[in-house]
């Protein structure tokens, strides 16, 4: 059934969708738009369920609207590790693969839009510009990939917590009051799975934490909000 049309051009579902301006989709012109809106799917899922899983078949991409997804590596013997996180409004997927080399999973409460691999791929030959916005946000993620090394390989335990807090404050949107860049957010990973992204154990998680918080350089409230008052000290912090 074809969706609801905005003055005979924007569908309605994407005229009021964040990625409509900032993510993949603000590459595609109208006709494209409407023509993805009638095969696309509003989704959401629960913290823990499961988005895609290793070697399955892909046969959809989707737009990530809210939430953080983590992406996990499985090794032979079963053992996991985490090497990426994705925020709104990235694209979820790999465009053409046959097969995902991953595992996503919805690692807080998430809202997605979804639609058919094949009509963003053929979208995507027929489209430059949508091409090259694929392009640089796999460009970030390759740039993200490499600071990343410089963390776990070189960055003390303070220094990697620091990182990682800051790189989540980054994507959730920094904000400015009374002059200073701040960043308000809820911690999108549990101690275990952060102990796991940086290589620490656990109880060294909670220590840096405490020490942050100690410190002043940030807030911890009901065990999960992060209130970071000045970035610019946790920037320090992170050894950058």
């Amino acid at each position: 059934m074809r969706k609801v049309v905005n003055n005979g051009a924007i569908p309605l579902l994407c005229a009021s969708c964040e990625g409509r301006s900032t993510g993949v989709c603000s590459a595609l012109d109208c006709d494209q738009l409407v023509e993805l809106a009638e095969a696309s799917r509003k989704t959401a899922a629960k913290s823990g369920a499961a988005l895609l899983g290793e070697a399955e078949r892909i046969d959809r991409y989707a737009n990530i609207l809210s939430g953080v997804v983590k992406l996990t590596k499985t090794l032979s013997d079963g053992r996991q590790q985490i090497v990426g996180l994705q925020f709104a409004p990235d694209f979820l997927g790999r465009p053409f693969r046959s097969e995902s080399t991953l595992n996503a999973e919805a690692t807080t409460d998430v809202t997605l839009c979804s639609f058919p691999k094949d009509a963003i791929e053929r979208m995507m030959r027929e489209s430059p510009e949508l091409e090259r916005r694929l392009y640089r946000q796999a460009l970030n993620e390759l740039d993200e990939a490499r600071d990343w090394m410089v963390t776990l390989g070189r960055k003390t335990a303070s220094e990697k917590i620091a990182s990682l807090l800051l790189m989540i404050a980054h994507h959730v949107g920094p904000s400015t009051v009374a002059g200073r860049n701040s960043a308000r957010f809820d911690l999108p990973l549990t101690r275990a799975d952060i102990a796991d992204f940086l290589g620490l154990t656990i109880e060294t998680v909670s220590r840096q934490l405490t020490r942050l918080r100690n410190d002043k350089i940030i807030c911890i409230e009901n065990n999960r909000l992060i209130i970071v008052p000045d970035l610019r000290r946790l920037n320090a912090r992170a050894g950058n």
